[in-house]
C-alpha cells in the first residue's frame, strides 16, 4: 500500500525557515546538489515520522506538499486521472534516484507521487 514518505515546505527565505525548524524542533538540513532544496532530517528510526525538505518557493500560493511513494509514477498518474484528479506537473527525474510527479486531487489538494529505483527505495 503506498504511503506518505516525504514532505516539502516552500519558503521565500529558506535560510530563515530552516533556522525556525532547527530552533523549534531540532531538525537538521543538507543541501541537495546545486538546487535550492535542502533535505530535512526530522528524527531517527525506529521513531515514527517522515523526513522532508525546505525549498525555495516558486509561486506565492505554493502549498506544503506531501509525497507518496509508489512503484510506478506512470501507473499512479493514470489511476489519479481515472479517479477524477489531475496531473499538474508531469513525471520528471529526481537526479538518478527516480521520478516524481505532482497531482491535484478531486478537492484541489496537491501532492506528489515518487518512484525510486534500485538502492534508492
Amino acid at each position: 500500500m503506498p504511503r506518505v514518505m516525504h514532505f516539502e515546505i516552500p519558503s521565500a527565505d529558506p535560510e530563515k525557515a530552516m533556522s525556525f525548524y532547527r530552533d523549534v524542533f531540532g531538525w537538521s538540513f543538507n543541501r541537495f546538489g546545486q538546487e535550492e532544496y535542502w533535505l530535512c532530517k526530522t528524527g531517527e528510526a525506529p521513531e515514527p515520522g517522515i523526513d522532508g525538505a525546505v525549498m525555495l518557493r516558486r509561486h506565492e500560493s505554493q502549498p506544503v506538499v506531501n509525497s507518496i511513494i509508489v512503484p510506478s509514477v506512470d501507473e499512479y498518474c493514470g489511476k489519479v486521472e481515472a479517479a477524477g484528479g489531475f496531473v499538474v506537473v508531469p513525471k520528471m527525474p529526481i537526479g538518478d534516484m527516480g521520478f516524481v510527479s505532482y497531482i491535484k486531487d478531486v478537492d484541489g489538494n496537491i501532492f506528489g507521487l515518487a518512484e525510486f529505483s534500485g538502492d534508492n527505495k
